[in-house]
C-alpha cells in the first residue's frame, strides 16, 4: 500500500499537521455521540506517522468519561484536527476532513458502530501499529 505525506490544519491553521498514510485513505465514521456532533471522519495512524508542524500552544484537551481519550482542540477556532483515542492510545487519529486534498486519490469510508464498543476497538487494533517497527 503506497504511503504517502498527508498535510493538514485546523480551520484557522494556526494548528498545522502532517500524517504518513495511504494516498487511499480508509476512513471510519462512528457513531458515538461526540463524533457524530463534530463530523469527525477517522483515520488511526501509528504515532511515529503523525508530526505537529505548528501550533501546539494553540492546543487544548477535552477529557470525558474515562478521561483516558485526550480530545485536541484548537483555542481559537474550536476545530478537533486529530486525538489521543482511548482505544489506541498508541496512535493518534485524525480529522480527514482536516487533512489537504492534495495527495488523496480516493476515500473509502467505513461505519464504525459505536453500540459494538467491545468488539470495534478490536477489529481496528492494527491502525495504530506499525507493521515496519
Amino acid at each position: 500500500m503506497k504511503r504517502v505525506l498527508h498535510r493538514g490544519s485546523c480551520y484557522c491553521e494556526r494548528i498545522r499537521f502532517e500524517v504518513e498514510a495511504p494516498a487511499v485513505i480508509e476512513a471510519l465514521d462512528c457513531n458515538c455521540s461526540i463524533c457524530r456532533m463534530t463530523g469527525f471522519l477517522h483515520l488511526i495512524v501509528p504515532a511515529a506517522r503523525f508530526r505537529l508542524l505548528q501550533g501546539a500552544e494553540y492546543l487544548s484537551d477535552y477529557r470525558f468519561n474515562t478521561g483516558v481519550a485526550r480530545h485536541r482542540f484548537c483555542k481559537v477556532c474550536g476545530v478537533k484536527a486529530f486525538y489521543i483515542p482511548r482505544s489506541h492510545p498508541d496512535g493518534v487519529d485524525v480529522n480527514v476532513r482536516c487533512l489537504d486534498r492534495a495527495n488523496i486519490e480516493s476515500m473509502n469510508i467505513t461505519p464504525f458502530d459505536d453500540a459494538q464498543r467491545k468488539a470495534s476497538p478490536a477489529a481496528i487494533a492494527h491502525l495504530s501499529r506499525d507493521p515496519s517497527n
